[in-house]
């Protein structure tokens, strides 16, 4: 330890335990990483001003903050570290920057009433929120959002209400749910700013592979957020935003009749599996 971080760590001594442990590791780790890559005076500044400027580029809509922490990993790393759990729970992935309230539907509601209604693949999604053990959870809570055909979301896209391809559903009696909506396709994330920037310094693609996000909650149990990813997308290897997991990749089925649907159409069938607060594992 060099003389300058013990005397800043020394005065790392707020009210708030967890705060000093935070503080202190972060102040540790980036004085190791100008001690091993030892930056100049410019390049310093340099960074100062892309964090500047991303914030200037964080809306109502949209974060840049989320989106950067994205490209590089880091939400993913959170949300391996809080979101283990018993067998039966389906697995957590990142909540991305276009999370915004959706309006509540009835089930069987269509999500999706916009130009992609008539351009894009019709699909039907169900499935159950049930708890770790099988027990359908009654009244949970599904919330869902997705892109476009084109790749937008609704407050990306000037062709779209506010609200489309977004939906809060109820679970019934025995724990289902289910909507209609069209195929969503993989897209790239905004590369306008910052985040861009960085991921074509690095020589990364921007693209995310097909897939539906979820939010689902239901008393007693933790919150999952999580998302369903369609098999066969030629980037679920190299998700810009590193969310994929394999438990999370489903094939839609196409189908001719069923589900009120009077058309072809892909049916996707995605149960849920909530913990139960009284099984999380120690500091969960």
């Amino acid at each position: 330890m060099t003389p300058l971080l013990r005397q800043v760590l020394s005065q790392i001594d707020g009210p708030d335990p967890r705060v000093n442990e935070l503080v202190s590791a972060l102040v540790t780790h980036l004085h190791a990483f100008v001690d091993e890559t030892r930056p100049t005076d410019e390049e310093w500044l340099a960074g100062l001003a892309f964090l500047v400027e991303t914030g200037k580029a964080c809306t109502p809509d949209r974060d840049e903050f989320v989106l950067l922490s994205d490209m590089l990993g880091l939400t993913s790393a959170v949300d391996q570290v809080n979101n283990d759990g018993p067998e039966g729970m389906t697995p957590s992935s990142v909540e991305g920057p276009f999370h915004s309230p959706a309006p509540e539907r009835e089930l069987g509601a269509w999500i999706s009433a916009g130009p992609e209604r008539e351009r894009g693949v019709p699909t039907v999604v169900h499935g159950r929120v049930l708890d770790c053990d099988g027990t359908p959870l009654a009244g949970a809570r599904v919330d869902v959002w997705q892109a476009s055909d084109t790749g937008l979301y609704d407050t990306q896209d000037d062709e779209q209400r506010p609200g489309n391809l977004r939906g809060l559903f109820t679970a019934d009696a025995e724990g289902h749910y289910w909507f209609r909506t069209i195929r969503p396709s993989s897209y790239p994330v905004p590369t306008d700013g910052t985040a861009g920037r960085l991921l074509r310094v690095i020589g990364r693609h921007p693209m995310r592979p097909a897939h539906l996000h979820y939010q689902v909650t239901a008393d007693g149990h933790r919150p999952l957020t999580t998302h369903v990813f369609l098999a066969g997308d030629p980037y679920l290897d190299s998700d810009a935003a590193y969310a994929v997991k394999r438990e999370l990749v489903i094939a839609p089925r196409p189908r001719t009749d069923g589900w009120e649907m009077d058309v072809p159409y892909e049916e996707i069938e995605f149960t849920l599996g909530l913990v139960p607060l009284d099984r999380l594992p120690r500091g969960g």
